[in-house]
């Protein structure tokens, strides 16, 4: 949905024509390589965290700068560390998820102008160490619903799993949390940790009975 209210948006500016929308970079590529020149866009608005699709990988972000492409990242800060990455490799400019529609209209004409575009939050971001726990895929969304306020059975059966599976998800959370020097022990700090990180961009619906205040 959020994808096709961008195409929308962007066709509509003047002078502006959307050749090709989808869901992964790696689609981009293989239609890129089968299109005629003059399709080529000039700019290519790339998410960086697609459900169940491949990580974006700097090296092509690189090769599609190199050939005269401008891109414009959305991001949900999930991964600083990739997106350090993606703006090492020529990047343009960074929106978040949750950004005005104006701001991703003056965002698209200054990256097509080959400036920069970019917050203040996210050129701090960019250049900040990294302190994030690495977790995995069932962590992190154990984490997201948790911190969200769900309870903890509906985060177990949001996710498909046991209670006790999706307590021992958040223990490693914690621990991870407290390796690298950020100790986590109640929901308001889960939720804190995981708003610093940009994590809640990605929260899940849940239905509304399974949600519950942060805990005191």
């Amino acid at each position: 949905m959020q994808r096709l209210a961008t195409v929308d948006l962007v066709a509509a500016q003047p002078g502006v024509r959307v050749v090709w929308h989808g869901e992964t970079l790696h689609d981009f590529l293989v239609w890129r390589a089968d299109s005629p020149v003059h399709l080529h866009p000039r700019l290519l608005m790339l998410d960086l965290h697609v459900d169940r699709g491949p990580v974006v990988e700097p090296e092509s972000v690189r090769a599609l700068v190199a050939d005269g492409v401008a891109v414009l990242v959305f991001s949900a800060m999930g991964d600083p560390d990739q997106l350090r990455a993606v703006l090492r490799a020529g990047a343009s400019g960074v929106l978040g998820k949750r950004d005005s529609e104006a701001n991703v209209v003056a965002a698209m004409w200054a990256v097509l102008a080959r400036r920069r575009w970019m917050t203040r939050e996210l050129e701090a971001l960019r250049s900040e160490p990294a302190r994030r726990p690495v977790l995995s895929e069932q962590e992190r969304q154990a984490l997201v619903l948790y911190a969200s306020g769900n309870t903890l059975r509906a985060v177990a059966e949001t996710l498909g799993v046991q209670l006790n599976t999706a307590k021992k998800y958040l223990s490693r959370v914690k621990r991870k949390y407290a390796d690298v020097g950020r100790p986590v022990r109640t929901k308001v700090e889960l939720n804190a940790a995981a708003r610093r990180d940009g994590l809640l961009d990605e929260t899940p619906d849940v239905p509304g009975p399974h949600s519950t205040p942060p805990d005191p």
